[in-house]
């Protein structure tokens, strides 16, 4: 089978997730960017300098949409590795949007399932130029295109219903659970250790958590391992940390040693303001990297995580997605409060790992490949 995704495939928890499922059960290619995942027999790997989003412009504003893809220099890269192999996989698992026609060029014996990863055409709806030039080049590509993936998925139920309710797409819901962890809830500390990882991207609002500490009367520290996505907003970022001594920003860690640096923490912090549809509805990665490090977890009232900390008393929802929310939130904490949301991260472990949520890929390529082995 044909692992495909337009990233780097070892940092890219979500796809790494699929090839470590699937390359005990498949001969596995990938391509993408980057070296070669582990455990797969080849590997395609995408040229550094070819830019994946970057598409012709004057041909978008055209809306010229099939020649905008087919002229784009990471479909022209791929289109080259892949040279010749029309009909050689029995399955394709298309990685988002933007590969979904060149997998379907692949004529896969058994069929093609397509992950989306996000909602395609609503990704950066808060900029006007992505409004007016990108976001109907995405419409158009899923009502062409979407309907002949053989199966669907994506990251939650918000994000299915609006693919079925806006393109008839009938997507099954995979979160982007980790990996089950051997993990045991440790002691709540003093201070209280808050932590956070992800992208350093300005649109993330992360100086949130940093008006909180500076804000919240209980003694905090704030532990930050953050992906320079921005350089430009982490040098902000820290510079406005400069009176928080409590504040602390770590160089970002591959997913596989991510759990261990979160875990000596007590509370996993994730406020979101809802900028753009994807944010409103996010349920990421770091959620369920919290819920194995076996932290309590602290989010604003995003619908998807608001779900899980509730349903399984995880921790705190916020009133809103601000500094002060989440002080307040802090300051009425009480240590029995954080044990009791550590032991109940250590419950719902199991549940929430990658083992348990990963099923539905499993279901959907079986089928696939049992058009061809029977």
């Amino acid at each position: 089978m044909l692992v495909m995704a337009f990233s780097p495939l070892r940092s890219d928890a979500r796809v790494l997730r699929q090839v470590r499922l699937f390359r005990e059960r498949y001969a596995v290619t990938t391509l993408g960017y980057g070296e070669a995942p582990d455990g797969v027999v080849e590997h395609l790997r995408l040229p550094d300098d070819v830019v994946a989003w970057h598409k012709d412009r004057r041909l978008l504003a055209a809306h010229r949409y099939e020649t905008a893809y087919r002229r784009s220099p990471v479909v022209r890269a791929a289109e080259e590795l892949l040279a010749g192999r029309r009909g050689r996989f029995e399955v394709v698992l298309a990685n988002d949007a933007d590969t979904l026609p060149l997998a379907l060029d692949l004529a896969p014996q058994g069929g093609l399932h397509l992950d989306l990863h996000e909602y395609a055409s609503r990704q950066s709806e808060e900029s006007w130029r992505w409004r007016v030039f990108v976001a109907p080049y995405y419409r158009w590509l899923l009502r062409r295109y979407g309907h002949r993936a053989d199966s669907v998925s994506t990251v939650g139920r918000w994000l299915a219903r609006e693919y079925r309710r806006e393109f008839g797409l009938v997507a099954g819901v995979v979160p982007n659970a980790a990996p089950w962890a051997d993990r045991t809830p440790t002691p709540v500390g003093s201070p209280l250790r808050l932590v956070h990882s992800g992208l350093a991207r300005r649109g993330r609002s992360l100086h949130v958590m940093l008006d909180a500490v500076r804000a919240t009367r209980r003694g905090v520290t704030l532990d930050l391992y953050l992906m320079p996505n921005d350089p430009a907003y982490l040098a902000e970022l820290q510079e406005a940390a400069r009176d928080l001594p409590q504040v602390r920003f770590h160089d970002p860690v591959p997913p596989d040693a991510l759990g261990d640096a979160l875990a000596g923490a007590d509370l996993g912090v994730f406020v979101l303001p809802p900028v753009n549809f994807n944010y409103r509805f996010t349920l990421p990665n770091k959620f369920f990297d919290f819920v194995q490090a076996r932290l309590g977890i602290v989010v604003g009232p995003s619908p998807e995580m608001a779900d899980l900390v509730r349903s399984h008393h995880l921790g705190v929802v916020l009133d809103d997605f601000t500094g002060e929310a989440l002080a307040a939130a802090l300051d009425d904490l009480g240590d029995e409060d954080v044990a009791g949301f550590k032991a109940a991260a250590h419950d719902a472990a199991r549940a929430l790992s990658a083992e348990e949520q990963v099923r539905g890929w499993v279901r959907a390529v079986d089928t696939l490949a049992a058009r061809v082995n029977g």
